[in-house]
């Protein structure tokens, strides 16, 4: 972690485990359709991976990511004075909207190094793993290209449940991460333990 033109640089690959609420992770994805391209923002909590807030629109405009953001903000509480936002060095993360939003939470945001996907790669990790087994998935063959943005967005919100309540993470002791969330809230410290001893 260091201080760059005032904006905090965190790297989320070697980061320690931190409680909920206190590190979320964020970048944008395409996926092409028939009718044009679908932007997707995924904003994750570095604890428990749980996705906490998403968009899917047809531009990559800033109101995108604070749609998500918002979204985020209303799942997990308005206030969060000790968390952290990370992002990659997008427009729509160095703008002056997103800042202030932040702010509104009370949040601080964070900008990986420019060019460096390992700065960011629980964001591009999630990205890849929603790539994999939805957008490219192994039943999208049998049912051909994407159509529309809609049917992107109705599908991600199948793909973002299953993926918050269902889909087991290795490094959550395969658990999902609404199970491993709740196992920190019963026993926060033998959770960290186990996850820092691996």
């Amino acid at each position: 972690m260091r201080l760059l033109l005032g904006i905090l640089i965190w790297s989320t690959g070697s980061s320690p485990l931190l409680p909920p609420i206190r590190l979320w992770v964020t970048d944008l994805t395409f996926v092409p359709t028939w009718a044009g391209v679908a932007y997707v923002c995924f904003i994750i909590d570095a604890f428990s991976r749980m996705i906490v807030g998403w968009q899917v629109a047809s531009n990559m405009r800033t109101e995108t990511v604070l749609d998500a953001i918002e979204m985020a903000r209303w799942a997990r509480g308005p206030k969060h004075e000790q968390l952290r936002c990370h992002s990659d060095a997008g427009s729509q993360f160095t703008s002056i909207r997103y800042g202030e939003r932040l702010a509104e939470i009370g949040a601080t945001p964070s900008i990986g190094t420019v060019g460096d996907s390992y700065d960011n790669a629980l964001a591009e990790t999630v990205n890849g793993y929603y790539k994999a087994e939805l957008i490219r998935g192994p039943h999208r063959a049998e049912r051909g290209p994407w159509k529309t943005v809609e049917d992107v967005e109705l599908a991600t919100l199948g793909w973002v449940h299953w993926h918050n309540t269902e889909r087991l993470h290795g490094y959550l002791l395969d658990l999902p991460p609404v199970e491993f969330e709740g196992l920190f809230y019963a026993e926060p410290t033998s959770v960290t333990d186990l996850v820092e001893s691996r």
